[in-house]
């Protein structure tokens, strides 16, 4: 899981959702949304996946319905 948790971290800093995301040599992932916001801290790759979980509704459901 911690490659697919790695290629989805890419994902959304390289489509700017996410300032950072760095895997520790703990297995932690720091986590920051802006350059100047707080940094996060997740537990592992499922926490990764979860995030991305949530942006991924998020983004969703904000969307216009198309008719």
């Amino acid at each position: 899981m911690s490659a697919e948790a790695s290629a989805w971290a890419d994902v959304l800093v390289r489509r700017q959702v996410l300032h950072t995301v760095v895997l520790t040599p703990t297995g932690q992932w720091l986590v920051q949304d802006r350059p100047d916001g707080p940094v996060r801290v997740l537990r592992g790759p499922a926490d990764v996946v979860a995030l991305v979980a949530t942006v991924q509704h998020h983004t969703r459901t904000m969307r216009p319905e198309i008719r």
